[in-house]
């Protein structure tokens, strides 16, 4: 598939992150199903081959500057470009119980791999996406990560309140709008994408919404066209406030 879009997609190998791959794959684009377990991604990809959807599994994981280097090397190497970065890859750690319960291990912890991950793989990535002629970023984010929804008492998740998640998403919509700044200019869109609550083990499958219906609105970010928006969090319903 030479004019097939090359995707990568973090933590592809389960929930979100899975259904996204499956999806870009549907839609014809050459996936890469980033994984940090290699064997997990290996099975994963052996799912969606098993369903008809061809994906490449690739090692990566977002707390490991080598690991990093090493997936963006082969990426270059193999396509010598990237259409589609998708950074899915994302923990909740143990965020339950009030802010003064947070402690400062917990943070780094989960900014580890939803802040400073996505960052480091962005910044590896951006010259392959230079190379593409519509290049694409979406940021897998979160509706607790907006402030103006979680400080109004009137919103329903005006009870949440996970010091440690919501500020990595909230955090993330920051970077969200630093990168679309820097990449006005160019080719490249940045946009955040919020799934709802999705039924993962990031909540015990606690969420309402499937995966595959989570997973549409970043598909849909990736695959904008020359006219879509970019610096927007977006749900599937339109944009979600910061």
């Amino acid at each position: 598939m030479p004019d097939a879009k090359v995707a990568l997609v973090t933590g592809g190998n389960k929930g979100l992150g899975f259904a996204v791959a499956q999806q870009l794959g549907e839609r014809g684009a050459a996936v890469l199903l980033g994984a940090r377990d290699e064997l997990r991604g290996r099975h994963a990809a052996a799912t969606l081959a098993a369903r008809g959807v061809p994906v490449t599994p690739l090692r990566i994981d977002v707390t490991d500057s080598a690991s990093i280097a090493s997936a963006a090397s082969e990426i270059g190497r193999r396509f010598g470009r990237l259409d589609i970065l998708v950074n899915n890859a994302g923990i909740a750690g143990r965020s339950a119980g009030p802010p003064s319960t947070v402690t400062p291990e917990l943070l780094r912890e989960i900014y580890e791999t939803n802040v400073v991950g996505v960052v480091a793989v962005t910044n590896a990535m951006l010259p392959l996406l230079r190379q593409s002629a519509a290049g694409r970023i979406v940021n897998m984010s979160s509706h607790v990560g907006s402030l103006t929804l979680t400080s109004d008492p009137r919103s329903e998740l005006w009870h949440v309140n996970l010091l440690a998640y919501q500020s990595a998403k909230t955090a993330l919509n920051a970077i969200t709008v630093g990168y679309a700044k820097e990449l006005w200019d160019t080719n490249i869109k940045v946009n955040a994408a919020n799934p709802g609550l999705t039924a993962t083990d990031l909540n015990q499958h606690r969420g309402h919404r499937t995966p595959e219906q989570g997973a549409v609105i970043a598909v849909e970010l990736a695959t904008l066209g020359r006219d879509g928006p970019t610096g927007t969090s977006q749900d599937e319903h339109g944009m979600v406030p910061w």
